[in-house]
């Protein structure tokens, strides 16, 4: 048996080390963090629905007439009509036939690529993409493929080369660190030509993009058709907790019979099925949140450009700002933590080595003094200073 401490030892000494925050607060851009108040930009909460009224008064509701736990799977006794009532309001909103909902975001993915795929087939992957697709391509023992992030001219160049099986593309449709967009017309038509599924993980998209929040897949104006399966978490913009794969009769029929992390697993519970569908409705019915992130996200940009942050190109809730290294990404974060500012450095392995970031979030519960007082912040953040210092 090899010791632990050793690589322990070796996180900590590279700046790799992760540890957990104690949240004495619900969800919002004011938190009670580890004893301390700070302002929060690191919470995907994108449209500020986590503590929404209506929704915890659904999740209370809920609560009260199913209990506090499912019992079991959908496929013995804990599929409540709850969680069908759901998922039909979700095939709605999504316009596809049907959905079916999983525990979370990263069995989903698993659940459909092994439910789908298997030896002789191959899974094409984005190098960006969340690590819940990529594990679901080792899981499905198809040939994993990755190619460089949005290169479409590679993608179809590895697809050209498969001669038998079939063929899946997995993307996300906003990449979750850089918070940019996948090419997804370009990529529904390579599909379309070469026979292939399109599978697009909208976690990060849903809510917050396309007519009425539908996602990235409505923004660019496509269609079950152009993109079979659609994948989508719910607590993100949705301020809950779950996912769901929405897509044909029969893709839903298939994911029920042959997706072992739906079949062998408990339901999520009742009550948050409930609160879902009241975020599922204020999602809808609240365009103005939409309205106001899209505002914020322009100040926001507009401050950091002024500054001259390195920012990556995203037009997104997800706002990177490159520091390069971990190092000097945790000197920036706890810099702005002694200002009172919570934004979570993200390092390696979740981004490729070098590209190392702070990554502010914003939300439409933010105000605009709010994102101000964050570039005022980041203004008084002396870089260059705190580079010597991790230098010395």
């Amino acid at each position: 048996m090899r010791p632990l401490q050793p690589e322990l030892e070796r996180r900590r000494a590279a700046h790799l080390y992760r540890r957990r925050r104690v949240l004495g607060s619900a969800q919002g851009p004011l938190l009670q963090v580890d004893g301390e108040a700070l302002l929060s930009f690191c919470s995907n909460d994108y449209l500020g629905l986590a503590n929404h009224p209506q929704v915890v008064r659904a999740l209370q509701r809920g609560a009260e007439q199913y209990g506090a736990g499912s019992g079991s799977a959908h496929l013995v006794a804990g599929h409540s009509a709850a969680h069908h009532a759901l998922e039909e309001e979700l095939a709605a909103f999504t316009g596809r036939p049907r959905a079916l909902l999983y525990s979370t975001g990263y069995m989903a993915n698993q659940g459909v690529i092994t439910a789908l795929l298997g030896r002789g087939d191959s899974v094409y992957q984005d190098r960006l993409n969340h690590a819940s697709l990529i594990d679901g391509g080792l899981l499905s023992r198809a040939e994993l493929k990755r190619y460089p992030h949005n290169d479409l001219g590679a993608l179809a160049g590895r697809m050209a080369c498969q001669r038998s099986g079939e063929a899946l593309v997995a993307v996300d449709g906003v990449f979750s660190m850089d918070g940019d967009l996948a090419p997804l017309r370009e990529l529904a038509e390579l599909c379309r030509e070469r026979e292939a599924w399109l599978l697009v993980d909208d976690a990060h998209g849903l809510g917050v993009l396309g007519r009425d929040g539908r996602g990235s897949v409505d923004h660019f104006g496509l269609d079950d058709q152009a993109v079979p399966i659609l994948m989508g978490t719910l607590g993100k913009a949705f301020g809950t907790f779950g996912a769901f794969v929405a897509g044909s009769e029969a893709l839903i029929e298939t994911l029920i019979q042959q997706s072992r992390s739906y079949i062998y697993t408990t339901a999520l519970p009742p009550a948050v099925a409930e609160a879902t569908r009241a975020s599922l409705r204020l999602v809808q019915e609240e365009g103005g949140r939409r309205e106001q992130l899209r505002l914020l996200i322009g100040r926001f940009r507009e401050g950091a450009a002024q500054l001259g942050l390195d920012l990556m190109p995203s037009e997104t809730a997800i706002q990177p700002i490159l520091a390069g290294d971990a190092e000097r990404a945790m000197a920036w974060s706890r810099a702005l933590q002694a200002q009172g500012m919570l934004v979570i450095a993200i390092r390696p392995p979740t981004v490729p080595a070098g590209s190392a970031r702070l990554r502010v979030t914003l939300s439409a519960s933010h105000s605009t003094d709010q994102v101000d007082r964050l570039l005022e912040a980041l203004g008084w953040l002396d870089r260059e200073r705190l580079d010597r210092e991790e230098r010395a």
